[in-house]
């Protein structure tokens, strides 16, 4: 097994392990918005910091889960054309996909949400809603942070469509 075999599962088992632990925040955030209907049906109460902690869950799965949608095969695509393809057409469409499309686009969101990202940190904001999170800095930065880790799987993917058509495997 060669260097970019080994990057590739390496990159993958991380991948595979940030969508476990994802798994149990969808659970978590599942308990807590069940907690929060109760609350507020059932007993005529709400709390503001609960409300907006299902959205930071919700927005850690949606932008965190990026790279294991990417590796899962969950991310849209031309079907239509895709699936009659052969394995080493996929294999094309995929590495040419990775470099003209999804490495840039990739490298693009890192650089245009760098400046929003900082300056939020610099100034530790904060919710607008007078008694919420004032973790919004950290919210931001899943930005990039999505940015990245689907790059990584991205490489990952290519590198491994690369394999494909170098290896010439049908």
């Amino acid at each position: 097994m060669g260097l970019a075999d080994r990057l590739v599962q390496s990159i993958d088992r991380f991948t595979g392990a940030s969508g476990r632990l994802l798994a149990w925040l969808a659970l978590a955030m599942a308990l807590l918005t069940t907690v929060i209907v109760v609350a507020r049906y059932g007993f005529n109460t709400g709390s503001i910091p609960a409300q907006e902690s299902v959205t930071y869950m919700h927005a850690c799965l949606f932008l965190l889960g990026a790279g294991y949608a990417l590796k899962s095969g969950a991310h849209v695509r031309v079907d239509i054309f895709y699936r009659n393809f052969s394995p080493r057409g996929k294999a094309w469409v995929n590495a040419l996909g990775g470099v003209v499309f999804l490495i840039p686009l990739c490298l693009f969101i890192v650089g245009a949400s760098w400046g929003f990202v900082t300056e939020s940190w610099g100034m530790r904001e904060t919710s607008t809603e007078s008694g919420g999170l004032p973790f919004v800095y950290l919210l931001k930065t899943l930005i990039p942070l999505m940015a990245l880790n689907l790059l990584l799987q991205g490489v990952a993917e290519t590198l491994r469509a690369l394999l494909v058509l170098r290896r010439g495997e049908a």
